[in-house]
């Protein structure tokens, strides 16, 4: 029987935070390396031993955090359309396995762009001290690539397509729809701020879902925008169009 009133209201919420905690605890457990280099990161001492242990962190990624994050995106796309009553751990678990490669591929591509530009970021600092037009570039084009990466995953978990159609329509997506781009980022920033330096409780059990939850709503929305769009419009889609991961799941692909 239905709850309703303020009881239904608590229960509701309750249902919530439990499908939000539970999701965020696997992402954590299935990218525990990189949150344990992360943890040595924030301690070490020597500029070494953090350059180190960084250069860890973006060889391990790829590999454990990419693809976990893959997966809990795979479990905001239910929520976001609807689907609150999916399973959780088959959900998290058969996405994991099945989008592995991908996010692997990607998040080596996407570690080895992040490295590059932080690296020439730093060697510009170092030889033209300020803070000029091509640091403002290098920031914009760190901030460009991080927001495309949450665009990645989103598409990564929504549709089928290869490694390099993916991130190539990410970046179209990020560039081509700003507003819905900025506040994916604005949003994220914000959780990962409180996080961060405010409720460290937060990071694992609601940091990751919170912002998967809020990046595949936008992608979600400006994807049925431009899909109305083209309709009405009788025009191909700005990004390649392919079958959703529902549709393969329905003709018995899926698991």
């Amino acid at each position: 029987m239905e709850m309703r009133g303020m009881m239904g209201g608590f229960y509701k919420i309750s249902e919530w935070i439990m499908r939000l905690a539970v999701t965020n605890v696997l992402w954590v457990i299935c990218s525990i390396p990189v949150w344990f280099l992360a943890l040595l990161l924030l301690h070490s001492t020597t500029t070494n031993e953090f350059v180190q242990t960084f250069i860890l962190i973006a060889i391990l990624s790829p590999f454990t955090l990419f693809p976990a994050t893959s997966a809990m995106f795979s479990v905001a796309r239910k929520w976001v359309m609807g689907d609150t009553d999916a399973p959780l751990l088959k959900t998290f678990f058969r996405s994991y396995k099945q989008n592995y490669l991908q996010a692997m591929i990607g998040g080596l591509l996407y570690a080895v762009l992040f490295a590059v530009l932080i690296i020439d970021y730093r060697v510009y600092l170092k030889n033209m001290p300020g803070f000029g037009v091509l640091a403002i570039l290098f920031l914009a084009l760190m901030l460009l690539l991080f927001i495309s990466m949450f665009q990645f995953f989103s598409m990564l978990s929504h549709f089928h397509m290869k490694t390099f159609q993916l991130i190539k329509n990410a970046v179209i997506l990020t560039i081509g729809r700003p507003l819905r781009s900025l506040s994916t980022a604005i949003v994220s920033a914000f959780v990962l701020y409180i996080s961060l330096f405010k409720f460290t409780f937060l990071i694992p059990f609601f940091m990751g879902s919170i912002i998967a939850v809020v990046a595949f709503f936008n992608f979600y929305q400006t994807i049925q925008k431009m899909q109305a769009k083209a309709g009405n419009e009788e025009d191909e889609l700005p990004i390649e169009d392919s079958p959703m991961r529902d549709d393969e799941e329905k003709n018995g692909r899926g698991d």
